[in-house]
């Protein structure tokens, strides 16, 4: 498995991660001129649309209703507040029509939920204030426990300058109840100003028989997948980095993890 993918060329609708490269999770993104639109369907996956800029209007027919949400973002890009998602369930039909030059995300997962379509934005998206001195960042949990999705949970994570995140290093990839569950996940990154880079370390637990060590560089519009192990991310100096994260797994717990014991000390340092 490629674990680290690099933006690609501006198109209507790229597959980044294609079903089945994962276990459970699949990536990808739509780009849209004012007044365009384009259709998709869920078939047996669950999607969550996360609108990085512009505003659209999404149209769901699921379980023979039509549910329409008009106009919905506001935002010019990721780094301009607080994000706004749409829930779409397994087989369903939904277009979504570009009120203004638009980019989303589309992200999906293996689902039988009997949810119904709900828009995220507002209240409903929790704003965390985390960290703390060079590791403090801000994160936003948007399709959250509050939805009874079957198996997606995502947010965004914004670093200042010279910040790390998802500090101290943390892995959700074994079932330790109520601690730690199995869950995958993908981070897509955004970068401010766009020539800017960020570094994210996956590794994965000593002793593990298929274990791995790797540093990507991430730079604008690329993609990381995080099947297994810890994943710490750092931005350069002078750039904002900002990633979507979307988890997917056998259960459905935001916080189910395990920080890296070696580095977990920072939590209760003066």
């Amino acid at each position: 498995m490629e674990r680290h993918i690099k933006a690609k060329p501006e198109g209507t609708y790229q597959e980044i991660i294609a079903p089945g490269t994962m276990r459970f999770l699949d990536f990808a993104r739509l780009q849209l001129g004012a007044g365009e639109r384009y259709s998709l369907e869920t078939d047996g996956r669950e999607a969550v649309l996360d609108i990085f800029g512009g505003k659209i209007s999404v149209t769901v027919e699921h379980a023979e209703r039509k549910t329409v949400y008009e106009r919905v973002g506001a935002r010019a890009d990721v780094f301009d507040g607080a994000p706004v998602m749409v829930y779409i369930p397994p087989n369903s039909r939904y277009e979504v029509a570009a009120d203004s030059k638009a980019d989303v995300g589309v992200f999906r997962a293996p689902s039988q939920s009997a949810a119904a379509p709900a828009l995220l934005q507002g209240a409903d998206v929790v704003k965390n204030h985390a960290g703390k001195d060079n590791w403090s960042r801000t994160v936003y949990s948007a399709l959250n426990e509050k939805v009874p999705a079957e198996r997606l949970l995502a947010g965004e994570t914004l670093n200042p300058p010279g910040n790390w995140s998802s500090y101290p290093p943390h892995k959700h990839d074994q079932s330790h109840p109520p601690q730690e569950a199995v869950l995958e996940e993908v981070y897509y990154f955004r970068v401010k100003p766009s020539q800017g880079f960020g570094l994210i370390w996956t590794y994965t637990a000593t002793g593990d028989p298929k274990g791995f060590s790797s540093v990507f560089v991430v730079e604008d519009g690329d993609t990381v997948l995080l099947p297994k192990g810890y994943h710490p991310v750092v931005a350069a100096p002078g750039y904002q980095l900002h990633y979507t994260w979307v988890l997917a797994g056998e259960e459905r717990r935001y916080g189910a993890w395990a920080d890296d014991p070696r580095h977990a000390w920072v939590k209760s340092a003066q």
